[in-house]
Order: C-alpha cells, then structure tokens, then sequence
C-alpha cells in the first residue's frame, strides 16, 4: 500500500511480519505485539529498524516500557467507526513522550486524516496514490482549532490570549 509522509507518497523501507512469518535477514520490521511478546530479546539482537503494530484493542501501556527500543508504532484502524487508536495516539505522544513515527494502517479513510494527525499520527498507508492530494487538502481545512492535541496548533484561545497581550 502507499505511505503518506510529510504531505507526499515515500517509499517504505519497513517490512511488516505476521506472527508465523520468517524475518527477514536484514531491514527495518514491524511485528504484532504478540510477537514482540513472545520474541523481545531474539528481536532486540537482530538489529535494524523495531516498530511494533498495536490492533485497536491493545494499549499504549503495553508497549510504554519498551519504546525506548522502537522507533515506529502502526495502529491498526480495523473499521472507520473504532477510534480507539486515536486516544492510543495521544497517548503514546503526550504521555508516554514516544518521538518515532506513529503510523496509520488499515482502514484510514480521507475524512480522518486531520483528526488522525492532530493525535500524533505523522505517517498514513492508504489505499491507492490519489491519497496525497486529498491528506493536503484535509490538513487545510482548518486554520483554527479549539482543542489543544498532539500536533501543538495554537488552540483559538491561546490566540485570543496573544492578541489581548499584544494590545
């Protein structure tokens, strides 16, 4: 599948290994949790890029110890109506202070590229490359916003707040 970085398609350089699949020899890889469980330290000794991939049902807390030792989280989007991994997404960030890429995979839907951003989510895999222009258009949308999130935007208040004190 294409990935959305940074508003344009990159090229992925990690390879993402179920619970029964070989690993590959060399290469940046994301594995189940449940195999980063089972295997942490056979993992840890291989080398190359770590990313673990969190299903909707799992929490950030389950992985708060190791991610010093991670550098990319997917969050699996089952459905667009489970939005569970938008509060991992959060958490993981202003929590927990994870600094790696945060990455969207499974059913991510153009109308939750904003909301998904504004968590913390830095990276999207989606369905097809048209995706790049519609994530522009989405991060455009809104100047102002009322809620403080992950991605730091000014809130309206703090605006206001700034525009009084300049005055």
């Amino acid at each position: 599948m294409p990935l959305v970085k940074q508003g344009r398609l990159a090229e992925d350089a990690w390879t993402t290994v179920d619970d029964e699949a070989r690993l590959p020899a060399t290469g940046a890889v994301i594995v189940p949790l449940s195999r980063w469980r089972s295997q942490r330290d056979a993992l840890l000794a291989r080398g190359g890029g770590l990313g673990v991939r969190l299903d909707s049902d799992q929490r950030a807390e389950d992985i708060a110890p190791d991610l010093a030792h991670l550098q990319l989280i997917a969050l699996n989007f089952p459905t667009f109506r489970d939005g569970r991994a938008y509060s991992t997404a959060r958490l993981l960030r202003e929590r927990y202070g994870f600094g790696g890429e945060i990455r969207a995979v499974g059913n991510v839907l153009r109308d939750q590229f904003l909301f998904m951003h504004r968590c913390g989510i830095d990276a999207f895999e989606v369905a097809d490359d048209r995706a790049v222009a519609a994530w522009q258009e989405a991060l455009e949308e809104f100047s102002v916003f009322y809620q403080p999130a992950a991605d730091r935007r000014v809130s309206a208040s703090r605006l206001r707040q700034s525009r009084k004190a300049a005055e």
